[in-house]
């Protein structure tokens, strides 16, 4: 019985601190540029052609509308 509670546990624990690995993406565009494309990474941040731009998804996607750049819908 004690096994299986510790078998329990575990499972619960490893499932439960996985971190979510999924990516999302957007295409955006202005004027200024072509249509490029602002992903949401795993960590929060934007990236930028695969690059992390070590800002917010939010933030920069405020930022970039902001400035004229028309994202997402």
């Amino acid at each position: 019985m004690k096994r299986v509670f510790i078998g329990i546990a575990i499972v619960f624990f490893v499932f439960s601190c996985k971190k979510e690995d999924s990516v999302t993406c957007t295409s955006c565009n202005s004027p200024q540029t072509q249509s490029f494309e602002v992903c949401r990474e795993s960590n929060g941040n934007a990236s930028v052609n695969g690059e992390d731009t070590g800002t917010s998804y939010d933030v920069y996607i405020a930022g970039l509308e902001e400035a004229g750049a028309s994202c997402g819908g």
